[in-house]
């Protein structure tokens, strides 16, 4: 656990993960999962080249090889849409119940007043996500929003180019943001892209699932941890 710890004096900007990182919320990733699976098989893909066990983003790569393979890649911007809508469907069934963690909004603020950059990076969809902050009103808290359709699929989480353009709207280099979020995919984003990353346990990962990752990764309970960091 890293408590204690001042914030290099090299970060510029703090970005934060959206569900189970700065906001409590409760996406049924088991339906979000089967039904990006629906939509893949809607646009021609057989149900014997989906693995409905693996993670939805792994599925929709999956997705875009099969098309590419089987000489069908202009299908692709069609999969991308129908799987997007889909998925933005699942997502915003319980956006209402959304809440943001203790201590997120104190975080906020205080990171705002010091001169920090903020920014959302989510893998959840642009409707979701704004509907989820405006609710909570800390939309326009934010410098920024990054959804995962506001880019192009591949460029969403886990690719370091997400961070990249989670910087490039807030105005730094990826090595200048402290990057918070709850899951692998967080990680891979920050570490390929050389930000700093911490863990957090308020989402889908244990400490041992971070160990598991990597023995080097910093872990706090939750964003309200990082105030005492400031």
């Amino acid at each position: 656990m890293c408590r204690g710890m001042a914030l290099d004096p090299y970060i510029r900007a703090v970005g934060f993960d959206m569900d189970g990182t700065f906001m409590d919320t409760h996406v049924d990733y088991k339906r979000l999962a089967d039904t990006i699976c629906d939509a893949l098989i809607e646009v021609g893909i057989p149900e014997d080249a989906i693995d409905r066990s693996r993670g939805s983003k792994t599925e929709i790569d999956c997705g875009v090889q099969w098309l590419r393979k089987n000489g069908r890649a202009n299908r692709i911007p069609d999969m991308i849409r129908r799987v997007g809508n889909a998925a933005t469907g699942v997502e915003l069934e319980n956006a209402g119940s959304a809440k943001p963690f203790p201590g997120s909004l104190e975080l906020l603020d205080r990171l705002n007043a010091m001169g920090y950059k903020t920014g959302i990076l989510t893998r959840g969809g642009h409707d979701y996500a704004t509907r989820v902050l405006r609710d909570a009103g800390v939309l326009d808290r934010f410098d920024t929003v990054v959804a995962r359709d506001d880019y192009p699929e591949e460029q969403a989480k886990p690719s370091p180019k997400s961070i990249y353009n989670l910087g490039n709207l807030m105005g730094v280099v990826p090595r200048e943001i402290l990057y918070l979020g709850d899951s692998s995919i967080d990680w891979m984003a920050a570490h390929g892209a050389g930000a700093r990353f911490i863990g957090v346990l308020s989402g889908g990962s244990t400490y041992s699932d971070w160990m598991a990752l990597d023995k080097n990764i910093e872990t706090v309970d939750s964003v309200r941890s990082l105030l005492d960091m400031l």
